[in-house]
C-alpha cells in the first residue's frame, strides 16, 4: 500500500528553503505560510503572479 504524498510548489520550497537559510525559527516559518496562503486565497491565484495594484489591495 502506497501513501500518498503531497507536492509543494516550487516557489513555497524555495520560500521554506530561503527561512531556513535565515534561520527563522520554527513559529515566524508557520506564520510567513499562513500569510502566503491566505494572500492566495485572497488573489485566487498564486502569488507569484500578483502585481503592484494586488499588493496594495
Amino acid at each position: 500500500m502506497s501513501v500518498a504524498t503531497p507536492t509543494i510548489s516550487p516557489l513555497r520550497q524555495r520560500m521554506i528553503e530561503d527561512m531556513r537559510m535565515r534561520r527563522l525559527a520554527d513559529k515566524t516559518q508557520t506564520q510567513y505560510i499562513r500569510a502566503v496562503r491566505q494572500f492566495r486565497v485572497f488573489l485566487g491565484a498564486s502569488p507569484d503572479t500578483a502585481s503592484t495594484e494586488d499588493l496594495r489591495r
